[in-house]
């Protein structure tokens, strides 16, 4: 089959890339950067430089495809530009996305949403997957979309490092005993690429994800694999840690978002549509991406 794969060489789509011509797949990869295209085609895909904003190369690239993997995202460093309203930004690109889909008649989409988009409020920055969610169920019934809703990503945790390193503890609005579920891009990848395989039948909905563990028991695992076997996870209010992340430069809008996305981990609201839900748990480990949180806190 012809697929497009959005998000460049990342995290998720790089892996899946590599699986789906390893399938036996025609793959063609967006990316906006030129010099990803030696490396998108040394992997044996086709490259397709643009951007997602570009409505014409978006329509123009999906036609003729038999699937399409579409995901938004942003450059690296948007958190901190004081310019960007990161929810509308996200939202943008999903309009985007269906107006490409109408006009080069892609049929077969999966799209990568996330935990928390079953939530129209109260999700902090996730919203925008709602938002982008009901975009594309707006689609023509004839067309087919797979979404898939990973929880919070194991690579997230790199952000614990600064103020490890700067305070000797990870420092949340949430914490102690209480399970959640985290996933690593690998067991993403994987799902989708079974996905793509599988039968697509009207509107579903997938929930993926790895391991479900506390942020105590997170706490205890970062600290031995970077020897520190007295780390500790510090709850602290939303003001404290809005407080801190403002105060690093984030744009305050963005900031209030993470904190009410956390808050809604603390309290189990995120959580409750994937419950009644539950996946099957992929491969990796907190243990196995424990060794790269090692390899990049030293750094």
């Amino acid at each position: 089959m012809k697929i497009i794969v959005t998000g460049s060489l990342g995290n998720i789509s790089k892996p899946l890339t590599k699986e789906l011509i390893s399938n036996g797949h025609s793959v063609t990869v967006i990316s906006s950067n030129i010099e990803r295209q030696s490396e998108i085609e040394a992997l044996g895909a086709e490259a397709a430089i643009g951007s997602m904003e570009n409505v014409d190369f978006l329509a123009e690239t999906f036609k003729g495809a038999d699937i399409v993997y579409a995901m938004e995202a942003l450059n690296a460093g948007v958190f901190f530009d004081h310019t960007i309203d990161f929810i509308e930004a996200n939202t943008q690109i999903g309009r985007n996305y269906k107006e490409a889909f109408e006009r080069s008649g892609v049929k077969k989409i999966i799209h990568l949403s996330s935990i928390g988009a079953h939530m129209s409020e109260g999700n902090g920055i996730l919203t925008f997957h709602y938002n982008v969610e009901k975009i594309l169920n707006e689609l023509q019934e004839d067309v087919s979309i797979k979404f898939m809703r990973p929880v919070g990503f194991y690579y997230n945790m790199f952000s614990f490092i600064p103020t490890i390193k700067s305070q000797g503890m990870i420092i949340q609005n949430y914490g102690g005993n209480q399970k959640e579920p985290w996933v690593s891009p690998l067991d993403i990848a994987s799902t989708i690429a079974e996905e793509i395989e599988k039968p697509f039948n009207g509107r579903e909905v997938r929930y993926i994800a790895s391991e479900e563990i506390s942020p105590d028991e997170i706490a205890r695992t970062l600290g031995e694999a970077i020897g520190k076997t007295d780390l500790q996870w510090l709850p602290v209010s939303d003001e404290e840690l809005l407080t801190g992340m403002t105060g690093t430069g984030m744009n305050p809008k963005t900031a209030k978002g993470f904190v009410e996305m956390n808050a809604a981990r603390g309290n189990g609201v995120l959580y409750e549509d994937y419950y009644l839900n539950q996946p099957v748990l992929g491969k990796v480990k907190l243990k196995d991406f424990a060794k790269e949180f090692a390899t990049a806190y030293h750094q």
